[in-house]
């Protein structure tokens, strides 16, 4: 009986440190949370950073947050629970904030991913490209495709914003603006619908907003506006902020008979480099992206990561140290270039660079 309860006794021992061991085995080192895959980098991003952080050694996992903060926060607290060391993200509102408080009492290190954190002194890095950068070169195309430097008659525009819950959407829309403003104080451009000077017109911006990047939102705005503001002129450009919201705007535009044929269409810009994007590209029917590489992002980031877990000092290729200002904290912040793509560097920057497959880029003819 005696070395029945002791054989009893053993296995349940073994059988604990089975456990144990397995625990431990389960331990996550890196939480990826993605705001939402609706838009189609986002997705993208999730796999490169996951995709490249195991090429490291490091155990990851990425969750999407269907756009929910309150999503977004269950994830989080998942990753808290799973032992993370790091996390990562791409926040949806300040809604976050919270989960973050939880996730600081834990010693994790916050890496603010693209969208910088707002609000709250519980984040350590933030990773990004030039924001202003991307609405300058937008602007920038818009002039260049109008030739506004030389026309003689008034080109008519009208504005569109990112969500207002995403801070990026501010600097995108800045950096437009300080190029397209001069032309509009001299008269070379005229604002069909609400014109904010600045992002900090809080309630004109509103207005112009597309709350959560949603592109079907964009579109109605825009049908609203062909058939309103814009119902008496021929609009010569728009300001888009984004990828789906520029693809958007156009397929609102051809159900419009002024703008029915693809030599009709305004100057529609756009951001992110999607597939669909480049497609429009190719035919005509949008006139640019700006290609953020969110494999040089995703590769910044899991090298940041690297040296946390390694606690190495930071040195980020290719980038601009910088510091940005959640409203709480002063974060040290690396920035990136983003590109201007157009049809006549689109193969060069896009496709030759292996950005998509070669299934993916038979439906643009390469």
């Amino acid at each position: 009986m005696k070395k029945i309860v002791l054989c009893i006794a053993v296995a349940l021992i073994a059988f604990s440190a089975f456990i144990s061991l397995s625990c431990k085995s389960e331990k996550l080192d890196i939480g990826l949370a993605m705001p939402e895959t609706h838009v189609a980098r986002w997705v993208t991003d999730g796999e490169k950073l996951k995709e490249y952080a195991e090429a490291k050694g490091y155990s990851a996992e990425v969750a999407y947050g269907d756009a929910k903060q309150e999503v977004q926060n269950r994830q989080i607290q998942d990753f808290i629970t799973k032992g993370v060391s790091v996390i990562v993200v791409a926040s949806i509102d300040t809604g976050i904030n919270t989960v973050l408080s939880d996730a600081a009492e834990e010693g994790i290190t916050i890496i603010s991913y693209d969208r910088l954190l707002m609000d709250t002194s519980n984040i350590d890095y933030y990773l990004t490209f030039n924001l202003k950068k991307v609405g300058f070169l937008q602007a920038s195309a818009i002039v260049n495709a109008l030739d506004l430097d030389n026309v003689s008659e008034p080109q008519y525009i009208t504005l569109f914003a990112g969500s207002p819950t995403d801070n990026n959407a501010y600097f995108f829309y800045d950096g437009a603006m300080e190029v397209l403003n001069p032309y509009i104080d001299a008269g070379k451009l005229k604002v069909v619908g609400p014109y904010p000077r600045t992002s900090d017109d809080r309630s004109t911006f509103q207005r112009i907003a597309t709350e959560g990047w949603k592109a079907e939102l964009a579109k109605q705005r825009m049908e609203n506006l062909l058939t309103n503001d814009a119902k008496d002129v021929v609009l010569d450009a728009v300001l888009a902020p984004n990828d789906p919201v520029g693809r958007a705007i156009i397929e609102a535009c051809m159900n419009d008979a002024k703008y029915d044929t693809i030599d009709k269409l305004p100057v529609v810009t756009g951001q992110d480099g999607e597939l669909a994007t480049v497609q429009y590209i190719t035919e005509g029917k949008q006139n640019m992206t700006v290609f953020k590489d969110s494999r040089d992002l995703a590769k910044a980031t899991i090298d940041l990561v690297d040296a946390v877990m390694q606690d190495k000092m930071p040195s980020i290729a290719n980038s601009v140290k910088t510091t940005m200002s959640t409203g709480k904290k002063d974060v040290e912040t690396y920035l990136l270039d983003p590109v201007l793509v157009t049809k006549d560097n689109v193969k060069k920057v896009i496709v030759d660079s292996a950005y998509y497959t070669k299934d993916q880029l038979q439906t643009i003819g390469y």
